[in-house]
């Protein structure tokens, strides 16, 4: 089989890829390989001079701008409500096996392919699969899940924006019954000791206390819907949050990275210096150390539960932050010969130490709260916005100086949900405008669609039913429609694309392959591991619940309607791509040399 490579004097050179082949000729005859121009490329090819340059591709300002982007992205809410919680729950200190181990041969490995394809072929999350179109669905996927996303995310962060307004009194609003959201069976906290809770009930779960009412009845106005049947209309004061919150998005993220690099400085920092003043707090708070030994007490018989490692393969994979589009985006505006494999490292290594050392801040305050209601930490421990706007709060209001902690505690919550929802939005104008240049040209104004959309969408969670919507949507918009996502990127890469090919990538930009360690991952494991938890996703999962509330069926419909929208993006285009491409069946037909075509199909896969 004759091969003719025609290479272009550009050290900037994509893989070289299949250059059309005459209408009737035989592939066994000739391949010719054309390498695909870099679009970062100062080269221009003849095709191009009759049209107008493209713009040349922006970049961070500084280096320090794409780091603070991707920690602020991956160190979210999920780090503070959610990894401690696991982590007692799972064995305290044993959760870390398991947690470092896969952190190790899929996090970071998946973490680096994606900074590395975004780098190399600067390119958003639809348009970056041009190195294997028919996998271009994969884009499309991604971009649709960061924008579901968007419609409940911001919602959480309005809630903290409300908290933190109703902060500035001189006593906390959720301290004390007799308020007017306030049931007749709202009870004083004092009442509720271990010897009232019983051996069958935890304090995490009664809902009569004032700042459970406060929650759900003063924040959500749960009491007045009757299920996701009767959401009613969207509260006025959460509707100005969620608008408060789309209008600082929009402003960061209007100017593309040269403004939202920016605004990381302070959402991306902040969140650490509050953690660190809530932990020393803390620890001097009777209970604390309570509550810090039972965050890192080793129970190693755990470890021979399936689900500790279920837990801990599904937080790895959620923390870091991978297949939603936004790394892909973030590194298509580093430099070319910018080393993302540190990056990789760096910003890995930081979002899980974060999470580590938030659950010393969070434990330290609910061992102080067990102590104060005689209790276990097991009857106050709990995740999710139970623990960010009932139990904390909680027992941040019977601290001396209340007011000034809580207004500190929601403005890490803020500035943690900000830069996250401004890397999900990023990676949709990003992707989109990529895709179709004169929505690129007109970046403002789809940067105003994509916000007043997702406002628009956000309202229906605002609503007093609306706790029942983002439910829904946090259970299917993200849930195994993400793991199947990723898994299908990974697949695109490592194996049609091809290990061997990718690493070259690398080492144009870098100047030095990936180590056997990092093909291998690529290759076998971290494809292994997202299969186990696609697997794991689909097993697991049940009827959708919200407390006692149990979802009616066609809810959970709608819920794998919203999952498959943006899934069947992969075979639908697959298919478009395949009815579309010119040729017919006979045409690619392959006559001649087909053993050794064969054998240059096996190398392919079997490279690394």
């Amino acid at each position: 089989m004759n091969l003719s490579l025609h290479v272009v004097s550009d050290y900037k050179l994509a893989p070289a890829v299949p250059a059309a082949a005459p209408r009737g000729a035989e592939l066994g005859d000739v391949v010719e390989l054309v390498p695909a121009k870099d679009p970062s490329s100062s080269s221009a090819a003849s095709s191009a001079d009759a049209q107008p340059a493209e713009p040349q591709r922006e970049t961070w300002s500084k280096k320090m701008d794409f780091l603070l982007s991707v920690v602020g992205f991956a160190v979210d809410l999920a780090n503070v409500w959610r990894f401690p919680y696991l982590c007692y729950k799972n064995g305290g200190g044993a959760f870390l096996i398991p947690y470092t181990l896969f952190l190790f041969i899929a996090g970071i490995p998946l973490f680096y392919m994606e900074l590395a394809v975004g780098q190399y072929h600067r390119e958003g999350a639809a348009t970056v699969w041009k190195i294997c179109p028919v996998f271009k669905g994969v884009g499309y996927t991604v971009i649709a899940i960061a924008l579901y996303v968007g419609f409940y995310y911001n919602v959480i962060i309005a809630w903290a924006l409300y908290y933190l307004f109703s902060s500035f009194t001189n006593e906390l609003p959720w301290l004390k019954c007799g308020n007017s959201w306030n049931s007749p069976r709202c009870t004083d906290p004092q009442l509720l000791n271990g010897s009232v809770l019983g051996n069958e009930t935890f304090y995490s779960k009664y809902k009569i206390t004032p700042a459970a009412e406060f929650y759900e009845r003063g924040v959500l106005h749960l009491h007045e819907s009757k299920g996701i049947q009767d959401l009613g209309p969207p509260r006025w004061q959460l509707t100005l949050c969620l608008a408060l919150v789309i209008f600082v998005l929009y402003f960061s993220l209007w100017k593309g990275v040269k403004s939202s690099g920016k605004v990381v400085y302070i959402t991306a920092t902040l969140p650490y210096v509050v953690l660190l003043v809530l932990l020393i707090r803390g620890v001097t708070l009777p209970g604390a150390m309570d509550g810090i030994r039972a965050y890192l007490y080793i129970d190693l018989k755990q470890l021979g539960n399936p689900t500790v490692w279920i837990d801990a393969a599904t937080q790895i994979f959620y923390s870091l932050g991978a297949g939603f589009g936004v790394l892909i985006a973030f590194a298509s505006y580093n430099k070319f010969d910018n080393n993302c494999y540190r990056d990789a490292l760096l910003t890995s290594v930081v979002n899980c130490v974060t999470s580590f050392f938030s659950g010393f801040a969070i434990f330290s305050v609910l061992g102080y709260l067990a102590f104060k209601h005689g209790a276990k930490i097991e009857d106050v421990a709990t995740e999710g916005p139970g623990l960010v706007f009932i139990i904390y709060p909680e027992a941040i209001a019977t601290l001396p100086g209340s007011t000034l902690w809580a207004i500190i505690f929601f403005i890490m919550l803020l500035t943690l949900g900000i830069d996250s929802s401004m890397g999900g939005m990023e990676a949709v104008i990003t992707g989109l405008s990529d895709d179709f240049k004169v929505l690129k040209r007109n970046r403002k104004m789809f940067t105003t669609v994509v916000a007043f959309g997702t406002f628009l969408m956000a309202l229906l969670c605002v609503t007093n039913g609306g706790i029942y919507v983002l439910t829904l949507l946090d259970t299917y918009a993200a849930g195994t429609s993400i793991l199947f996502g990723v898994l299908i990127e990974a697949i695109g890469v490592s194996w049609f694309y091809g290990v061997d090919r990718f690493s070259e990538d690398i080492e144009r930009m870098m100047g030095f392959k990936p180590g056997l360690y990092w093909r291998l991952c690529w290759k076998f494991v971290s494809p292994a591991f997202l299969l186990f938890v696609v697997i794991t996703s689909i097993v697991t999962s049940g009827g959708l619940r919200y407390d006692d509330y149990v979802f009616p069926g066609w809810s959970n419909v709608v819920g794998w309607g919203v999952a498959m929208s943006s899934m069947l993006f992969v075979p639908g285009y697959a298919i478009y791509k395949f009815l579309t491409v010119p040729g017919t069946f006979k045409e690619v037909r392959i006559k001649r040399s087909s053993v050794l075509l064969r054998v240059e199909i096996l190398k392919h896969w079997l490279a690394i």
